[in-house]
């Protein structure tokens, strides 16, 4: 089954890619690796919410937006070299705009992992960092950035 295929069995469908913020591109091929850049929960061009998990923003709540990040990298990767040509996600970096004494990113972070795994099963293992960070960009709770293997 092709990556698109479980896609559409899954009912999940690759928004468009995101424009950048700034001086920077969606996403970069190096070899046989494309690297994304962070990712933010925006979903038809608008960001999902702002503020920081552990007080506007609830750890559920923040898990479906890295959710909504890693699909936003999974566009970004499809449009550079097709989302068919993924060999395996080899890395996750997922950043938690967190409020003092939150400690609860890595669960936050499983939103962005726990839909690669939905997707590309084993080959959707992957190392990862979970970091908490004081502010993200247009106050943004999630930030999620990839690095994928590809054909």
């Amino acid at each position: 089954m092709t990556w698109s295929a479980r896609l559409a069995e899954l009912g999940i469908e690759l928004p468009g890619v995101a424009a950048p913020l700034a001086a920077y591109v969606p996403a970069v091929r190096s070899g046989a690796h494309v690297y994304t850049s962070g990712q933010l929960p925006f979903v038809d061009g608008k960001l999902a919410a702002t503020g920081k998990v552990g007080a506007e923003i609830s750890p559920e709540e923040a898990k479906q937006y890295a959710r909504t990040s890693a699909l936003n990298a999974l566009a970004a990767v499809h449009a550079l070299v097709g989302i068919d040509n993924v060999v395996r996600v080899v890395k996750v970096v997922g950043f938690v705009a967190s409020a003092e004494g939150f400690t609860g990113q890595p669960a936050v972070v499983n939103g962005a992992s726990e839909l690669l795994g939905e997707v590309f099963g084993e080959s959707g293992i992957h190392a990862r960092s979970a970091v908490g960070v004081a502010e993200l960009p247009i106050g943004s709770p999630v930030e999620v950035e990839l690095i994928v293997e590809v054909k």
